[in-house]
């Protein structure tokens, strides 16, 4: 028997959560109701008040109430909520969550979702999720049900939509999770440019001990990466593709963040660095791209992504960067660069061979280094065997682990 959280606001969403709860019980498992309502007196008994769940954060109730302001009260609840939730999970009352709701309660039950390990079951039912969740969702696994109508009563739709929304939180618990093992995890980051020197690095990786989580360099999956490493999961990097900078810095859709390449440097993660990708500035369809870029060099990737070539100063502001996160640096990092190309289409007689470009990133990020932090510069385009290998000897040498023979 699993325990599944049903988290919610059961001054107005009582009837809707209790509805869940019924099913969660019919599958045998038992229903952990939450309170994390903050207006009128619940419709549904919850096991969990809402004055349980504000004192995680020395909050009162009554005091939140006095003041009658909607917005500081479910900013109250989206703080509290994640911190009960954490405590449950820690302390192994909880087997998945879900939760209901509009606009606030989406924010609320999401808040305490992201808080939760990768891998805990969380689903969550919403009017929102048929547009843009990614305010919702961050880098955690949550699994975004569209309601179809507002959860505002049960009729012919809600009844089939809870029901199934029931039944996965259900199913999530109840699947085995065959062993992983015990072997140290190396996380990788990668782009289509980047195909071939990742997946040659990875087998040599893979041969030495280690499971290699790759990771595309799309900005979700970049902001993935560095929580993993957050996380404390990961024992080495190999951050081949670090693209995610350029659209960061020039205005592509595919930055992720400005903390990108810290969580290795500041946590003392050993790593190795490579200016991947770094040739090219994302967008989505022609039509997309902004006109300050009119006259640049383009690339159709495909119908749906439009490549822009960096320039030889943003290239040089790029290295600048680079070097900044890397002298961050708690652990052995070494920088890896292909002197010939840093993409695919980079390569000389490709659309995006330009030398000087390449030139100016590679010299202000040497210059820009501290002193003790090696690199290596290699006569070769980034996918050739021969840097591939390199990049992962000189990770299994941080890690102090020769290749097996």
């Amino acid at each position: 028997m699993a325990t599944i959280g049903i988290l919610g606001t059961m001054d107005t969403k009582g009837e809707e959560h209790g509805y869940v709860a019924e099913r969660v019980r019919e599958r045998g498992h038992r229903a952990l109701i939450i309170d994390v309502g903050t207006l009128g007196p619940p419709t549904l008994a919850p096991d969990v008040t809402r004055e349980q769940v504000l004192e995680t954060i020395g909050v009162r109730l009554a005091d939140l109430a006095a003041r009658k302001d909607r917005g500081e009260s479910v900013a109250a609840m989206a703080k509290a909520a994640p911190e009960f939730l954490k405590r449950c999970v820690a302390e192994k009352r909880m087997d998945g969550v879900i939760s209901l709701g509009g606009g606030g309660g989406t924010a609320i039950g999401t808040a305490a979702m992201r808080a939760l390990p990768i891998g805990f079951p969380k689903v969550m039912v919403s009017t929102l999720a048929g547009g843009n969740v990614a305010p919702y969702v961050g880098v955690k696994d949550i699994v975004m049900f569209p309601s179809l109508v507002d959860i505002a009563g049960l009729n012919r739709i809600s009844r089939q939509i809870l029901a199934r929304a029931a039944g996965a939180i259900c199913g999530m618990a109840e699947a085995s999770i065959p062993s992983a093992g015990d072997k140290p995890v190396i996380v990788a980051s990668q782009f289509g440019n980047t195909t071939q020197c990742v997946d040659r690095a990875r087998k040599r990786l893979e041969a030495a001990g280690f499971e290699v989580l790759v990771f595309h360099a799309t900005g979700t999956g970049g902001r993935m990466m560095e929580s993993l490493i957050e996380s404390g999961m990961v024992a080495g990097v190999l951050d081949i593709t670090t693209t995610e900078w350029a659209d960061e810095l020039v205005g592509g859709v595919l930055g992720a963040g400005p903390t990108r390449l810290e969580a290795a440097a500041r946590g003392g993660v050993p790593a190795v660095v490579a200016p991947g990708c770094l040739d090219m500035v994302n967008f989505g369809a022609a039509e997309t791209v902004p006109s300050r870029f009119q006259g640049r060099n383009f690339y159709p990737h495909n119908p749906q992504v439009t490549l822009m070539r960096t320039t030889r100063e943003e290239s040089a502001a790029l290295g600048r960067i680079l070097a900044e996160k890397l002298n961050l640096s708690q652990g052995p990092v070494t920088v890896m660069i292909p002197l010939k190309a840093i993409s695919v289409i980079s390569a000389p007689g490709q659309k995006f061979h330009d030398p000087a470009a390449d030139r100016a990133l590679f010299a202000a990020l040497r210059e820009g280094l501290r002193k003790d932090i090696p690199v290596r510069a290699l006569d070769c385009e980034i996918n050739a065997p021969e840097f591939a290998d390199a990049c992962a000897d000189a990770l299994l040498q941080h890690l102090g682990r020769a290749l097996a023979s």
